[in-house]
C-alpha cells in the first residue's frame, strides 16, 4: 500500500512540476488557457487534429450527444435522426433554424467542395438514392457527427469507403435572407 501511494506522489508531483515547466507569461494558446484545454481534450477524444478544433461549443454540443440512438423523427437524447441532429446542433451552437429534413437542408446552402469545408459546414449524402437521404455537420480533419441508423450519434470519417461511396456535396449555410442589407441600413440612419 505505501508502494503505491509513493507512485502516486511521484505522479502527481512530476505532472505538477511539468505543468509549472510549460507555463508561459502569455496566457492564449497556453497550456493554463481554458479554451486551449478544451480543443486539446476535443482534439484527443474526437480525433481531429487539435488545429482543426476551432469552435469548442460545437465540440462540446456533440460530445454530449455522442452515443445517443438513432430514433426516425426522433429530436431527443432519448432518439434523434440525422436531420434533427443537424437541426439541433445549428440551433444551440449557431442560434440558426434550418430545415428539418436532409433534402430541405441542402436548399438552404452555398454548395461547396470537399476540399473547402470548415468546422460547422454541413455534408449531404445520396444513400442509395438519386435525392440526399443524410446529413451530417463537419467537425475538421475529415470528420464529421452525424446519427448513424446502425448506431445512433457518431464521428465518422469522410475518407471511410461507404461515406466517399455516398458523398453528394458540402455546404454552408446561407446568410439569413431576411437580414437587412448594408444600403438598406443606411437608408434607416
Amino acid at each position: 500500500m505505501k508502494k503505491k501511494l509513493l507512485v502516486v506522489c511521484m505522479l502527481l508531483g512530476g505532472l505538477s512540476a511539468g505543468l509549472k515547466a510549460q507555463t508561459s507569461t502569455e496566457k492564449t494558446g497556453s497550456p493554463e488557457d481554458p479554451d486551449n484545454l478544451a480543443k486539446e481534450y476535443f482534439s484527443q477524444i474526437m480525433g481531429i487534429a487539435a488545429s482543426a478544433t476551432t469552435n469548442t461549443k460545437l465540440y462540446q454540443f456533440v460530445y454530449d450527444w455522442i452515443g445517443t440512438p438513432y430514433r426516425l423523427g426522433g429530436k431527443t437524447k432519448k432518439g434523434i435522426d440525422c436531420s434533427k441532429f443537424a437541426y439541433e446542433v445549428y440551433e444551440k451552437v449557431f442560434n440558426t433554424s434550418i430545415g428539418n429534413n436532409s433534402r430541405n437542408i441542402y436548399t438552404q446552402v452555398d454548395p461547396i467542395n470537399k476540399s473547402e469545408l470548415k468546422p460547422g459546414d454541413l455534408v449531404f449524402f445520396k444513400i442509395r438514392s438519386r435525392s440526399i437521404t443524410h446529413v451530417g455537420v463537419y467537425l475538421g480533419d475529415r470528420k464529421f457527427a452525424h446519427a448513424s441508423t446502425s448506431r445512433g450519434v457518431m464521428i465518422s470519417n469522410l475518407d471511410e469507403a461507404y461515406w466517399r461511396r455516398y458523398y453528394f456535396n458540402g455546404g454552408r449555410m446561407l446568410k439569413a435572407q431576411n437580414e437587412p442589407k448594408e444600403e438598406e441600413i443606411l437608408h434607416l440612419n
